[in-house]
């Protein structure tokens, strides 16, 4: 074993992967404090408004479905590269757009970086990672995006004051929504950067046949080498190479745990989280409180995610990946349950919910409280399940698939939301439903995998 031998270089390993999570959380933050700027720069509807904010999932799905195959046959640093370079395309060209439907086609193109980054990452960490740490360093993704978020938010509201507002115009004629937008290509260069800084994957480079660099990968991060060897080459005996057959059963139909995968996606974007991230400034300028007020929440929001992350980090290897999700899915109910009752009960001014008296605070401290209960259990918890609960033989396929299917929810709320505007306490009411739904489906399907090594993840889970 060589000198540098060590956690921590898997823990270094890991926190560059995870910033293609910083990349999406980004891109979370730009879409949502340019929303309105967005609507009455471009002159269009709620429809085309929600079809654009969530332009960037549809092409994140896409992305999400075709990474695991490639990064099988090409490694999983290529797909980083190629992650990060899709960033800078999509965020400059969104930045300069000049109608609506090249910005739609910059988000998409950007999108698909996240999508690419959504699943290699996590794979990436899962296989870097000693598995009495692994919880800890797969939480590193979903850190990376509530930082992205926080960050975001604090660097955007630079350009927000000197000009005023989103709308406001900067440097060179350039509206301080664009300039947030082009920002994205800086974190998304040093992004790409510190990947050339990184060993590649010790199971792809077995998988390739390149053994001496495995071994060499292998002692850097800490492993022992010749038993960790010995269990990749007798997985990647029996396994064939990677396909979308993987998934079905030799009856037909899809393994159940693909579909318990596919299942965990789908509860963490229909719980609602992404209205808080992509529309809290709308959001709370409809329920009375000023741009700067709204933007100022947003912020606080982000910071509050970013403490319950680490919080999360910190016990997802003692508690476990499954209580953490039951606990979440109670507070999350909870927690919506309260806003669809404040905003359900709210009068209504020029068609739209006035929180007036307790009803403000009320909303807050619930907001909040999601925050909290998504931030400690389903935000990280999500891209630690899919990265560890498949088997091999079937784990890049099904990575891929679920991951898809996260991005399609997380579409799906996004598109629809502009229109749920003057009917918050239905759509509140709508994601109360749905986690407490999660909470069901938990304690029914999901099983514990804490402390699992990948090489030994039990075979009958694809059952």
């Amino acid at each position: 074993m060589t000198k540098t031998a060590s956690p921590r270089a898997a823990v270094r390993s890991a926190s560059v992967a995870a910033l293609g999570g910083v990349m999406f959380g980004y891109d979370i933050s730009v879409t949502n404090s340019a929303v309105k700027a967005l609507q009455n720069h471009f002159h269009v509807g709620n429809a085309v408004l929600g079809f654009a904010v969530a332009a960037a999932l549809l092409g994140a799905a896409a992305g999400a479905v075709i990474t695991g195959r490639i990064a099988d046959r090409r490694g999983r640093l290529a797909m980083m590269k190629l992650a990060a370079g899709l960033f800078v395309v999509g965020g400059l060209g969104a930045g300069l757009s000049a109608a609506i439907w090249t910005f739609v086609v910059f988000r998409c193109i950007g999108g698909i970086g996240i999508g690419v980054a959504s699943v290699v990452g996590p794979e990436y960490i899962a296989e870097v990672s000693p598995p009495r740490i692994r919880g800890r360093l797969g939480s590193l993704q979903q850190l990376g995006i509530v930082c992205g978020i926080c960050g975001s938010l604090a660097v955007n509201w630079l350009p927000f004051h000197i000009a005023g507002d989103s709308r406001g115009e900067l440097w060179l004629g350039l509206a301080a929504w664009r300039a947030t937008f082009l920002g994205e290509a800086i974190p998304a260069l040093v992004y790409g950067m510190l990947v050339f800084t990184i060993p590649e994957s010790p199971r792809y480079l077995v998988a390739a046949q390149r053994i001496p660099e495995a071994r060499r990968v292998l002692a850097l991060l800490g492993a022992r080498v010749d038993s960790t060897l010995d269990r990749i080459f007798e997985t990647l005996k029996r396994q064939a190479p990677p396909s979308w057959r993987d998934l079905r059963k030799p009856g037909g139909g899809l393994y159940g745990i693909v579909w318990v995968g596919l299942g965990l996606a789908v509860f963490q974007q229909f719980v609602g989280v992404t209205v808080i991230f992509y529309y809290s400034d709308v959001l709370w300028q409809q329920a009375g409180f000023g741009e700067q007020s709204s933007f100022t929440i947003a912020l606080i929001t982000s910071v509050v995610n970013v403490v319950v992350t680490c919080v999360a980090i910190a016990l997802i290897d003692r508690v476990g990946r499954r209580p953490l999700l039951l606990a979440g899915s109670v507070g999350m109910t909870l927690a919506q349950s309260t806003l669809s009752v404040v905003f359900g009960t709210a009068p209504i001014v020029d068609g739209k919910p006035q929180l007036v008296g307790a009803a403000a605070p009320i909303a807050l401290v619930a907001t909040n409280a999601f925050v909290v209960a998504f931030g400690i259990s389903w935000g990280p918890v999500l891209w630690v399940e899919l990265a560890e609960m498949f088997p091999n033989r079937i784990r890049p396929a099904a990575l891929g698939l679920a991951a898809a299917g996260q991005w399609l929810a997380n579409w799906t709320v996004t598109v629809t939301f502009p229109a749920l505007r003057h009917m918050l306490g239905f759509a509140y009411g709508c994601y109360a439903l749905c986690a407490a739904l999660s909470l069901v489906f938990v304690w029914r399907w999901v099983r514990e995998t804490k402390g699992i090594s990948l090489e030994d993840m039990p075979a009958e889970l694809a059952r």
